[in-house]
């Protein structure tokens, strides 16, 4: 915004900005998905690659249940998808946008290290 605005049409322009509660809740229920350990390590796992259930109980040294457990909150959350190829299903990130936000997540925390 240019420096002419007035204070009051600054704090008019904000408000009209925030989005309403529905929007809100949503955008804090993403966060508290990121926000636990075990779901982060899966999605840095799918940020890696495609993997089967399988696949991530493998690499996470996880068992079963508990990763199963975590992909369904983390696709309820739409932040994986999955596709069946014969009996296995195999998760990967959402789409982009949660690649190059989990890549932007990784990239500042690499920064402040």
């Amino acid at each position: 915004m240019k420096n002419s605005v007035t204070s009051t049409e600054l704090v008019t322009a904000v408000q009209a900005a925030i989005p309403d509660e529905a929007v809100l809740d949503h955008i804090t229920t993403l966060f508290k998905v990121f926000g636990d350990k075990t779901r982060a390590r899966i999605l840095y796992a799918l940020f890696e690659s495609e993997l089967s259930v399988s696949g991530l109980v493998a690499v996470l040294d996880m068992s079963q249940s508990s990763v199963s457990h975590q992909l369904q909150t983390l696709k309820q959350a739409g932040l994986v998808k999955n596709r069946r190829a014969g009996k296995a299903i195999y998760y990967s990130l959402a789409d982009h946008h949660v690649i190059n936000i989990f890549g932007q997540v990784i990239q500042h925390v690499n920064e402040k290290n």
